[in-house]
């Protein structure tokens, strides 16, 4: 966010899903989205892999180099088919395991020149790796167990994300940046700027 560099990525995340949250409600009052019921248990488990998922994403990309970044970001293919082999019993065909193959070893050779990593960047992508790979797999999950399209899930998980998200992101942000968001440079231009972003979020 400072000098549009979004140091203060979990504060600015948690701003994305109060957007967020707003639009869904919007379209609950025209009908777009239908009543629906999500266990508070679940709803808290989705929560937590997400927003770990969210905050290591960020840690990984501000610690490592965009190379070992996008490498960690692909791990996750792997990762996520593995849950599933595991916890759903899904065999692969053979095409399949070599596509992932082939993918996992063309980024590395294209990126192998970026790649940078130290001891806290390495945690911060194993975190990441695998609370997104489980956030993947619950959101799966939860479609097929309680029949929840895409924007209903949204609707449930959106309002607890932001809230947890701009809750935590105070202490986070400031523990991983030593900036405080009372202290963001509130000019035209930075605001707009989020705005902007905001206003885009409701053609994603």
């Amino acid at each position: 966010m400072f000098d549009f560099e979004h140091h203060l990525a979990t504060t600015l995340t948690g701003l994305h899903f109060a957007t967020t949250t707003l639009l869904t409600f919007v379209l609950r009052r025209l009908g777009y989205i239908q009543a629906s019921h999500l266990p508070i248990v679940d709803l808290i488990k989705f929560v937590l892999f997400a927003n770990f998922s969210i905050v290591g994403m960020n840690v990984s990309l501000m610690w490592n180099s965009v190379g070992f970044y996008q490498i960690a970001k692909l791990s996750m293919i792997p990762v996520s088919c593995l849950l599933e082999v595991v916890l759903d019993k899904v065999r692969y065909s053979r095409d399949t395991k070599l596509s992932i193959i082939v993918v996992l070893l063309g980024v590395a050779v294209c990126t192998v020149t970026d790649v940078s990593v130290n001891t806290k960047g390495f945690l911060a992508a194993i975190i990441a790796v695998r609370s997104t790979s489980l956030q993947q797999y619950y959101v799966h999950h939860l479609q097929r167990t309680y029949s929840l399209g895409s924007f209903n899930l949204l609707g449930h998980t959106a309002p607890a994300q932001a809230a947890s998200l701009l809750l935590c992101g105070l202490v986070v942000d400031y523990l991983l940046t030593s900036k405080r968001v009372d202290t963001f440079p509130y000019t035209w231009t930075s605001v707009s700027s989020l705005f902007t972003q905001y206003a885009a979020l409701i053609f994603l």
